[in-house]
C-alpha cells in the first residue's frame, strides 16, 4: 500500500523540523518538504534548508520563490498605507504568512498529496494564517499539525531530535528566527516576559556602521525607483539595497506588543530597517504631496487594511477594494527623500517633489500671505467661529 503523503510547510527550523521526523518516523506518512521563499533567504541558505530537509527523512523538497509576487500584492500596498501595526511592526511575517500558505497549498494539490502540514504552535497567530488559507483553496486535504495538537515546548522538540542523533546548531535554535524581504521576526525567552527585552546576540544582523550617513531614497507614484540615485527596475532588488545599508546602522530593532487573532497579547522582536526606512520616507513625501483629506482617509483605510492582513483577511473581497483606493492615491507620491543614518537611528531631512503643495504662490506658511488679504481672514475667521459663539452664547443664557 503506498504510503500517505503530506506537503510539510519546512523553514528549517525546529518546529519544523521535528514535524519532519516526527511524521516521518512515528506516524509513517510520506513527507514533502516545500519553502515558500519571501525573500528572506540566500541561495546558500535555501541550500542548506533542502540539505537538513532530507537529512531528516524528507522524500522530496522544493523550493518556491514567491518575492516578486509577494511585493507586488502585499509590499506594495503596505507602503502605500505606510502601514505600521500599533505604529510600532511593519507586519512582517504577518503579510508573508498567507502568501506562503497560498503557495504550499498550490504545491500540495500539484503533487497529490492528501495533506497538508504546518508546525505552528496553538498559541499563536500563524496557525490561523496557514490553516485558514488550506481551508479555503483547499477544503479536501486535511491538515495536520504536530506541534500544536501535541501541545510541545522547543526543549522537548530539541530533545526528541538529539535522541534520534538529528545534529545541529540547538543553541541558535533557542530562538524562533522568521526571514522574509519585509523584515525578519525573532522570539525567544525574552519575548515571553514584559519585563526583557532580546540580547544583541540575538538580531541575525549586526552594527558595523559608525558616524552618519546619507541615504537618499526615490519614489514614482508611490514605488521605489532610485536608491542614493541608481535606478532599479526591479523594486524587490531596491528593497535588498536599502537593507543592506539599513541594517548595518542597527536601524529598525524594536519589540512589537499586540493583540493576536487568538485574543492574547503578544511579543516578537524584530529587525526591518528596509520597512521602516521607506514607510518613513514615504509617509515624509506623501505629507508634501497629498490633500488633508487624502492624508485623512488613507490613515484610515491603511489601519483597516493592516489589520485585515495581519488577521489573514487577504482572501476577503474587500482587501482588493481597499488596494484600489490606496493606488488611487499614488499618482502625486512622486520624488526624492533625504535621510540621514546613525546608529539605532535616523532623521528626515526633506524632501524634493515637482508635485510638492508647500512650493506654491499662494504663501509662505508662518512668512507671507499672497493670495488673500488681512481683510479676507478676518471674514473668514469670523464665519468660522459662528457655530462655537452660538453654542457658548446658549451656555451663558443657561447658566452654564
Amino acid at each position: 500500500m503506498d504510503k500517505k503523503k503530506v506537503v510539510l510547510a519546512f523553514s528549517g527550523g525546529l518546529d519544523t523540523s521535528f514535524c519532519v521526523k516526527y511524521l516521518t518516523d512515528e506516524l509513517g506518512y510520506e513527507v514533502y518538504t516545500a519553502i515558500a521563499n519571501t525573500g528572506g533567504f540566500s541561495n546558500e541558505e535555501l541550500a542548506s534548508i533542502e540539505e537538513r530537509a532530507y537529512r531528516l527523512g524528507a522524500k522530496q523538497h522544493a523550493t518556491l520563490d514567491i518575492t516578486h509576487e509577494y511585493y507586488e500584492k502585499s509590499i506594495k500596498y503596505m507602503v502605500y498605507g505606510n502601514i505600521l501595526r500599533n505604529g510600532t511592526y511593519p507586519i512582517s511575517v504577518s503579510s508573508e504568512r498567507t502568501f506562503q500558505a497560498i503557495a504550499i497549498i498550490e504545491y500540495a494539490k500539484s503533487v497529490g498529496a492528501q495533506y497538508v502540514a504546518h508546525g505552528s504552535t496553538g498559541a499563536g497567530n500563524d496557525q490561523v494564517r496557514f490553516d485558514l488559507t488550506f481551508q479555503i483553496l483547499a477544503p479536501e486535504i486535511e491538515i495536520i499539525t504536530p506541534t500544536r495538537d501535541m501541545t510541545l515546548t522547543r526543549e522537548y522538540e530539541i530533545n526528541y531530535l538529539k535522541e534520534r542523533g538529528y545534529e545541529a546548531d540547538f543553541v541558535k535554535m533557542e530562538y524562533s528566527i522568521n526571514k522574509g524581504l519585509w523584515g525578519t521576526s525573532i522570539g525567544g525567552k525574552e519575548t515571553l516576559r514584559s519585563e526583557q527585552t532580546l540580547p544583541e546576540s540575538a538580531y541575525p544582523s549586526q552594527i558595523t556602521a559608525e558616524g552618519e550617513r546619507t541615504l537618499r531614497i526615490g519614489f514614482e507614484q508611490g514605488e521605489i525607483v532610485t536608491v542614493d540615485g541608481v535606478a532599479y527596475d526591479d523594486k524587490v532588488e531596491a528593497i535588498r539595497a536599502i537593507e543592506a545599508i539599513g541594517s548595518q546602522y542597527g536601524i529598525g530593532r524594536d519589540m512589537h506588543i499586540g493583540d493576536t487573532i487568538i485574543g492574547i497579547k503578544g511579543r516578537v522582536g524584530f529587525e526591518a530597517a528596509a520597512p521602516m526606512l521607506i514607510i518613513a520616507a514615504h509617509k515624509m513625501l506623501e505629507k508634501h504631496t497629498l490633500t488633508k483629506w487624502q492624508l485623512y482617509w488613507k490613515e484610515q483605510i491603511g489601519t483597516w487594511y493592516g489589520m485585515f492582513l495581519h488577521e489573514a483577511q487577504y482572501l476577503e473581497p474587500v482587501m482588493r477594494d481597499m488596494e484600489c483606493f490606496l493606488a488611487s492615491t499614488q499618482q502625486n507620491v512622486s520624488g526624492e527623500v533625504e535621510i540621514t543614518l546613525r546608529p539605532y537611528g535616523y532623521t528626515l531631512v526633506g524632501v524634493n517633489s515637482s508635485f510638492d503643495l508647500m512650493k506654491t504662490d499662494f504663501g509662505e506658511y508662518g512668512e507671507v500671505n499672497k493670495a488673500w488679504s488681512a481683510d479676507d481672514v478676518k471674514g473668514f475667521t469670523k464665519i468660522l467661529g459662528n457655530q462655537m459663539k452660538i453654542f457658548h452664547n446658549v451656555q451663558k443664557r443657561n447658566g452654564k
